[in-house]
């Protein structure tokens, strides 16, 4: 009997020839990544506890991408000692304020590679199951054991697939997939199991689309959020690594704990109402919602290929007066794309704000949170209560394309209407 994805990188990481679901194994990490929220936490504790140096420093990534730039005198103090303390341990992959979000820094650098075991100080950490890794994320008491010893507990977990199936429609991309998923199936589908995303329709997204939806899998509750590592997830990595790179899959004869089908031929843009992922409509069910604020951005929304679909919308046309649109690369190297396309251009034509590489509002930091009583449309994961701002504001998720076309409205808007002819 063949192994799923996560059985695979289990059993290699662990030393065995094979692991079964259930079993508890010890997998030596093979990269561990902190950012400015988990990273610092985790070494203060390690010091505090007598560790002095940390397992290898070669494995280690760490990104300052929350508080981008720092907004406030403790957040600027935290920066400073975390170069300072990444210096001290000769720890060369270290990526400061400006050079983007971590799940995008990640692949690519070149470190998101096929077959690999990563876990990092943040949930959204599964978000590199888009190019065949194994990746979940930790509390920042792992973190701090990792940076230790190198290595973590895992229970294999069961993994479940996602038969993706027919054409996308126009109007409508992966971030409506999960939304749907999100939407159907609800945030406790796949608790403590994998997850793999197959069948012709997942074949046929880019890499970047694949990481909106491994980055929304924690969402559903994944702990590891895959697609299998093909010929595109090769191209996407040439000239990011020099390390050896192979297509990495399922065995032929995995099995699956279930197996659930969904067509995308007829799907609309999804929207998830406050205060919950999985509080899903179809769009043509939302009806009239007023939106002081929409954002494009984030780790999950916030790539190429996002900005110039909202870009197409958003061209020969005006943010309404009523609403501030906030546009935020996750990386120098998307926003240096951004400006050599001319994407930028739109944006700033329709009266978007534009800013530096970086989480933004996404987690209640800075860069446009919300007052109390007003709305926003986000492309970002989580419209949890308070999420991003005032306990009293409201978020609604949807995709780049949604959201400008929400921009341009001044209320939740369908964009499919922008896209004909």
């Amino acid at each position: 009997m063949g192994m799923t994805m996560a059985e695979k990188v289990l059993a290699r990481a662990s030393g065995r020839d094979r692991v079964h679901p259930g079993e508890f194994v010890t997998g030596n990490i093979d990269v561990l990544m902190g950012h400015d929220l988990s990273f610092f936490n985790a070494y203060e504790l390690m010091i505090q506890n007598g560790y002095k140096k940390v397992w290898d420093p070669n494995k280690i990534v760490v990104t300052i991408d929350h508080a981008v730039p720092a907004p406030n005198i403790r957040s600027a103090e935290t920066h400073r000692k975390m170069r300072e303390y990444v210096e001290a341990q000769g720890i060369k992959n270290f990526y400061d304020a400006g050079v983007g979000i971590c799940h995008q820094v990640l692949p690519e650098k070149g470190h998101a590679l096929p077959g690999r075991l990563i876990v990092g100080g943040d949930s959204h950490t599964t978000t590199y199951g888009a190019l065949g890794v194994a990746s979940c994320g930790i509390g920042y008491s792992e973190v701090a054991y990792v940076m230790v010893k190198g290595a973590l507990w895992f229970r294999v977990p069961e993994t479940i697939q996602f038969l993706l199936k027919g054409g996308m429609p126009p109007g409508v991309s992966s971030k409506d997939i999960i939304l749907k998923i999100a939407g159907q199936y609800t945030t406790e589908v796949a608790q403590y199991k994998a997850v793999e995303f197959a069948g012709p329709a997942a074949k046929s997204l880019s890499v970047e689309q694949r990481m909106t939806i491994s980055n929304m899998g924690v969402e559903i509750g994944a702990k590891f959020a895959f697609f299998e590592a093909d010929d595109k997830t090769m191209a996407y990595l040439q000239g990011r690594t020099n390390q050896s790179v192979r297509p990495f899959g399922p065995d032929p004869d995995a099995r699956y704990l279930e197996i659930y089908q969904l067509d995308i031929s007829s799907l609309e843009p999804q929207v998830a109402f406050p205060h919950n992922v999985d509080h899903v409509k179809s769009i043509s069910e939302v009806g009239e919602i007023p939106v002081q604020q929409a954002l494009i951005g984030s780790c999950t929304n916030g790539r190429g290929e996002d900005l110039m679909r909202a870009a197409a919308i958003l061209k020969g046309r005006k943010v309404h007066r009523r609403t501030r649109l906030v546009v935020i690369p996750a990386s120098h190297e998307i926003y240096t794309q951004f400006v050599k396309s001319g994407s930028i251009q739109t944006f700033l034509e329709a009266g978007a704000m534009v800013g530096p590489p970086g989480c933004g509002p996404c987690y209640g930091g800075h860069l446009g949170i919300l007052a109390p009583g007003e709305t926003a449309i986000s492309s970002t994961n989580r419209n949890f209560k308070g999420r991003m701002g005032s306990p009293e504001s409201f978020v609604y998720l949807a995709s780049p394309e949604t959201v400008a076309a929400s921009a341009v409205e001044g209320k939740v808007a369908d964009p499919r209407k922008y896209l004909r002819g």
